[in-house]
């Protein structure tokens, strides 16, 4: 039996601890799964063992496992300016 390569994008996000220590969220929108690290290299890793947990039970379950995601999509970010006093919503 012969394997193939799925790719599925993972988005990672910082953010603190409630100490204020950074951490690293990881999530797989495609197969609704996250997981985190305390380095971006660490989420992705565990992101990595993460989705290749589930689409092996979702395997072995009989189900479906969704389609990877193209590779033709970009994901990034523009800064703009705005006055200082502008109200955010948090």
């Amino acid at each position: 039996m012969g394997t193939r390569n799925l790719n599925y994008r993972i988005i990672i996000e910082k953010e603190k601890y409630q100490d204020g220590s950074p951490v690293f969220v990881a999530y797989c929108p495609t197969l609704g799964i996250s997981d985190y690290g305390n380095t971006v290299e660490s989420a992705k890793e565990h992101m990595h063992e993460a989705i290749q947990c589930h689409v092996e039970g979702l395997m072995k379950t009989g189900t479906e496992v969704p389609a990877p995601d193209p590779q033709d999509v970009f994901i990034s970010q523009t800064e703009i300016t705005v006055p200082k006093n502008i109200r955010l919503a948090f």
